[in-house]
């Protein structure tokens, strides 16, 4: 069934216009935070920018969350408290398999082993991608552009395709402390 359908029926011209501005250009605290609420995330102060896609199933994200431009979250995914999701992320909890008996990638996804766990106080930045299976621990820093592929321990700071560790934060203090940033 539709969306549409499911919901009252076919929006009107002028409730098209809104809801599409409303969807795609309207990107303040509480429009986000209105976005966040209509689409079933309930803690306080989650907020999802315009062009996010985020299905995750029955899970909420955590209180005072955001979910940035245009990003992509769908399957088994937890989020924490007071985690910042960069612009144009994807995190996926599952993946598709081949089939050897079809010769192709199958319509059905790998569930099993696919749960993203994302800790508190974590930050993907700009272009983040989190593979099925991946815990991020506390506080980390995933910079721009990083492909996460295994489990990440907490305070670290990562980059790279594939993710290394590049330095991690001193919990006590708030510094950074990079490893090898003069080789």
């Amino acid at each position: 069934m539709s969306v549409q359908k499911k919901f009252g029926g076919e929006l009107t011209d002028e409730e098209f216009r809104k809801f599409t501005l409303y969807t795609t250009q309207s990107a303040n605290f509480e429009d986000d935070n209105t976005r966040a609420q209509i689409l079933g995330f309930t803690n306080d102060k989650v907020r999802i920018a315009p062009g996010a896609i985020v299905r995750i199933n029955d899970n909420q994200i955590g209180a005072n969350s955001y979910v940035g431009f245009y990003s992509y979250i769908n399957g088994d995914v937890s989020i924490g408290e007071h985690v910042l999701i960069g612009p144009h992320c994807s995190i996926v909890a599952s993946n598709h398999v081949y089939s050897a008996q079809d010769d192709y990638f199958s319509d059905r996804s790998d569930l099993i082993r696919g749960k993203v766990v994302i800790e508190d106080g974590v930050w993907l930045a700009s272009g983040v991608v989190v593979t099925p299976g991946v815990c991020i621990g506390r506080c980390c820093l995933i910079c721009a552009n990083t492909v996460v592929t295994k489990d990440v321990q907490p305070y670290a700071i990562i980059a790279g395709a594939p993710a290394k560790i590049i330095g991690k934060i001193e919990k006590n203090t708030g510094k950074y402390i990079w490893f090898n940033k003069d080789k």
